[in-house]
């Protein structure tokens, strides 16, 4: 069975907010779990490494907000944006 993701960053500070630090994490829909996630500047390679991440599970959809990283990494037919989709990784960002 195919499953379906919700894609999002988050960010933090050491020190100060000028040293952030980003938790870029794939939310299984279905079971509220992590499949994987991956730390690093938001940035579109550090996109592909989440997505790399990822490629062991049987994938059918990935959603996520409109973060520009996800317009140009994440494949178009495998890929839904809006805040509508991201509502319970939006839940789980505390």
């Amino acid at each position: 069975m195919a499953l379906i993701c919700e894609l999002d960053e988050q960010w933090s500070f050491v020190g100060s907010k000028a040293r952030q630090h980003w938790l870029w994490y794939a939310y299984n829909t279905k079971t509220g779990g992590v499949l994987a996630y991956t730390f690093g500047p938001r940035t579109d390679e550090t996109c592909r490494e989440l997505l790399a991440l990822l490629t062991p599970f049987n994938i059918g959809m990935l959603t996520s907000d409109d973060w520009g990283s996800y317009g140009r990494e994440v494949p178009k037919d495998k890929h839904l944006t809006g805040k509508i989709f991201t509502q319970r990784i939006e839940r789980n960002n505390r």
